[in-house]
């Protein structure tokens, strides 16, 4: 089965990861940074979500961990993702503004309705939210979370914030949170609620995505992987019978020393094959590349350019 194709020529959004960690997490340059951002012309910024950076970690990055260097050095430093799109929130009127992605088994649903609706009214509608279930566990164990059953989990959080985000009174009743009948007189610009995407790189994440998501946040990886994996998105939306048409597909590349793609240079050919698999949406991470937000800008102009 395959998706209803994307008009010739349909306009590629590029969106760029917001200076958020490593040498470029300053939360005081994210308002100059998504004001040239927006405009250079950028469709999108993004935050990330890493919580804890353990000397010994269980668990080794799966985007190319050793043993000797478990997790990029960059992660050691990482700022709050919601302060940093509130901050570009505050400085922009185009841009959408997403979260690629947050842990979304760690964060309570009555507290994370909160924070995210008062982003999607603070940008009058521009919130996409993603979430993932992430790869340390001690990340789960820090924040009093069980590892076992986070896709479960996960699968809950989802159906308590549409409770928050859509019902009168909401109300929740599951295995991981009791939410009350409550009157939540906050509710999201957007509506029913902000577009939900999820990350995974496995059959039942996709599967997920099919059946609970509004799109896809993927990686950079051979195309037919790419494919291989969308198809189970693709076909779980139509068992579920939703419209395998509506979802979209985020791409994220990472320009990162020997990945490949080693420099932005490397990046347009990356978007000419993302353009000929139909994927018109694409965040580029510079984090692994720039040497501070200025080195970013020029970088971002640079990609603009190509």
């Amino acid at each position: 089965m395959t998706t209803t194709p994307r008009p010739a020529g349909a306009p590629m959004r590029l969106g760029l990861a917001l200076p958020q960690y490593g040498p470029l997490a300053d939360p005081a340059a994210v308002p100059r940074f998504a004001t040239a951002a927006e405009e250079l012309g950028y469709a999108s910024l993004w935050v990330g979500d890493r919580i804890l950076a353990p000397l010994t970690p269980s668990d080794l990055y799966p985007g190319g961990g050793t043993q000797e260097h478990p997790y990029p050095a960059e992660f050691e430093t990482f700022a709050d993702p919601f302060t940093t799109l509130a901050a570009a929130a505050a400085v922009t009127s185009t841009v959408r503004l997403g979260t690629s992605a947050l842990t979304g088994p760690v964060y309570s649903p009555v507290l994370l309705a909160r924070a995210l609706t008062s982003l999607d009214l603070a940008s009058s509608g521009r919130l996409d939210v993603g979430f993932g279930l992430g790869w340390l566990r001690e990340e789960y164990f820090a924040t009093g979370v069980p590892w076992a059953d986070r896709g479960k989990r996960l699968e809950e959080l989802l159906d308590a914030l549409d409770a928050l985000w859509t019902g009168d009174p909401a109300e929740h009743e599951g295995p991981q949170w009791r939410i009350a009948p409550s009157t939540v007189g906050l509710r999201p610009a957007q509506k029913p609620r902000p577009p939900v995407l999820l990350g995974g790189f496995s059959p039942p994440a996709l599967a997920r995505v099919g059946r609970r998501a509004d799109g896809w946040l993927a990686g950079w990886m051979p195309k037919q992987y790419l494919n291989g994996l969308w198809s189970v998105a693709l076909e779980a939306a139509e068992e579920a019978g939703r419209d395998p048409g509506e979802l979209r597909r985020v791409l994220r590349i990472n320009p990162r020393p020997g990945t490949g793609v080693d420099t932005v240079a490397d990046v347009p050919p990356c978007l000419d094959v993302a353009r000929e698999e139909g994927i018109t949406e694409v965040l580029l991470d510079l984090h692994y590349v720039a040497k501070d937000v200025d080195h970013a800008l020029e970088l971002a102009v640079e990609l603009v350019a190509d």
